[in-house]
């Protein structure tokens, strides 16, 4: 009898450390979300790659479902509170739509920031334990990198110099842009990037400034006709961000599998997918013969680089971060 109930004892005992073991590494699924459609570049050169990159290494066990076009929330505003509340376990944003927060890593946007010979991923990574960490509070940054040189896309306005945006209504994704449409002495407007087409095809503004990876990303060519490419215009930063109590919660193993597939070579595949987007977008548009595509001269860009070299450096001044830049550029 004693026997038995010894036998009895040892297979609970054994089941309960087998469901123990079994639930260490049980199945778990990450939710990212994004507000753009599953052909914008972001998909292509983020998403997947760390998807696939996770899921391969968890043989599945780490699964990451991918929300795109605002099916967990739309408005791309938001995107930074759904990680915080959960509601997503990893987003997609653009730290322009809520500068105030990011002031010290909006510093990579700015014209003249990135050096030739560095990339906008080097840059935020180089800065980020000692001086944007902060600026991420409850969440793990799992890529951060820029796009490729913004430039003018315009319906039937012609960009030469400054002069020529008097009086025209730029779009703009986020605060320091429209200071330097407002230094080149046009009238900057924060909307959304999915307004921009409407806006642009009734004539509510005259242009915008992006990366021509945008072009193809929300079918601006449908409505524009005429692109400046060669101002100092500076890049729009991006990042990718995950809710820290969640990654806190995950197995030993599946935290290895989020860190190996995250980090400055996410990052990189991030900026190079823009930037092959943005090539591959303006070979398209040079071809299509009801487009002009405008390549400013050395003295055309000498006039932005003269008010852009003066903005850079008395709005680093004012706002206290000309240690941050150097610590970007590793000085």
């Amino acid at each position: 009898m004693k026997t038995l109930k010894n036998r009895t004892l040892l297979t609970l005992t054994a089941g309960v450390a087998m469901a123990v073991s079994t639930g260490a590494n049980a199945s778990e699924t990450l939710k990212l979300a994004h507000f753009v459609s599953p052909a914008h570049v972001v998909n292509s050169s983020i998403v997947y790659p760390f998807k696939e990159g996770v899921e391969g290494q968890t043989e599945g066990e780490l699964e990451v479902k991918v929300y795109p076009g605002g099916e967990l929330g739309s408005g791309p505003k938001e995107q930074y509170p759904r990680v915080l509340q959960g509601v997503a376990d990893i987003a997609w944003g653009i730290p322009g739509y809520t500068s105030s927060q990011f002031k010290k890593s909006m510093v990579v946007e700015m014209p003249g920031a990135i050096p030739d010979g560095m990339h906008g991923y080097d840059m935020l990574w180089n800065a980020y334990e000692d001086q944007l960490k902060s600026e991420f509070p409850g969440t793990k940054p799992l890529a951060l990198w820029t796009s490729e040189p913004s430039i003018f896309i315009m319906k039937d306005e012609e960009i030469h110099t400054p002069k020529d945006l008097e009086g025209l209504k730029i779009r703009v994704s986020g605060e320091m842009t429209a200071a330097l449409i407002d230094a080149y002495g046009g009238t900057p407007v924060q909307m959304p990037a999915g307004e921009v087409y409407n806006s642009l095809q009734t004539g509510l503004i005259d242009g915008l400034v992006t990366g021509a990876s945008a072009v193809n990303d929300f079918k601006l060519d449908e409505v524009a006709n005429v692109y400046s490419v060669g101002a100092p215009l500076g890049h729009i930063m991006f990042y990718l961000a995950m809710n820290q109590n969640k990654y806190d919660s995950l197995s030993d193993e599946f935290k290895k599998a989020v860190d190996d597939n995250s980090g400055k070579e996410l990052s990189r595949s991030g900026e190079q997918g823009w930037n092959a987007r943005a090539n591959e977008t303006l070979k398209k548009i040079r071809e299509d013969s009801d487009n002009e595509v405008i390549e400013l001269n050395d003295e055309e860009i000498a006039k932005f680089e003269k008010i852009a070299d003066e903005f850079r450096k008395q709005r680093l001044a004012e706002k206290g971060t000309e240690n941050v830049l150097d610590a970007m550029r590793g000085e």
